[in-house]
């Protein structure tokens, strides 16, 4: 059992099954649906290896949450040796509780949620989102598209999931109408942009060769 000063930690990566037409639908008409679900594949499978290499150098459990598919698909594409999770029914924000929830059920105390699609996440801001779940319960990551690419909690905080326009432009409004109704004062991160739309493209060419290095 960990003594009571040393905090346990969770990284979880939300995607999907890459199936045409099924993945990067807004992208389809740019990219095409087979074009669309490699590019989802590359950016999950992007995301995915800078996470397991930042996880694994502080020791922090990494899990990857799934929609579509199954855990022999999803194992099959990313590999035997992760954590896989079934994202469940429900609306995002449904299933983003959930896997709070359950997290810290099992005893963690901080978690920290990102996406697949934002090219410019870094070690050095997931480091941020760590850091700052120490002193506060909330730690967002604004997306330019009026969403968040990562949510971060050090206690269950369900109404920050409810009543959310998922997909709008309102997301990360809302949600911050939300935490100053309960008093909240969340660490912001970096302003990113997230490719879900085609003139988003040239955002994965500018990304997708940089190298990642450890902190």
């Amino acid at each position: 059992m960990l003594p009571p000063s040393i905090k346990s930690d969770r990284l979880i990566l939300f995607t999907r099954y890459p199936v045409p037409g099924q993945v990067k639908t807004r992208l389809i008409p740019a990219l095409g649906p087979e074009g669309s679900c490699n590019l989802h594949r590359l950016m999950t499978e992007k995301t995915l290896q800078q996470l397991r290499e930042y996880s694994a150098f502080l020791s922090i459990s990494l899990e990857v949450r799934f929609d579509g598919g199954d855990e022999i698909l999803m194992k099959a594409w990313l590999g035997p040796n992760l954590n896989f999770r079934d994202q469940g029914p429900g609306d995002l924000g449904v299933r983003l509780e959930r896997a709070f929830k359950e997290a810290f059920q099992s005893g963690i105390d901080r978690v920290v949620i990102v996406g697949s699609d934002c090219p410019g996440l870094t070690p050095e801001i997931l480091q941020k989102a760590f850091d700052g779940l120490a002193d506060q319960d909330l730690v967002l990551g604004p997306a330019r598209d009026g969403g968040y690419y990562l949510i971060g909690l050090s206690r269950l905080l369900s109404p920050l999931f409810v009543d959310i326009p998922w997909g709008t432009e309102e997301v990360f409004n809302k949600t911050i109408e939300i935490s100053n109704k309960f008093k909240l004062k969340p660490i912001l991160l970096e302003l990113l942009d997230d490719i879900d739309r085609p003139q988003d493209l040239p955002l994965w060419e500018k990304f997708k060769l940089l190298p990642w290095k450890p902190v």
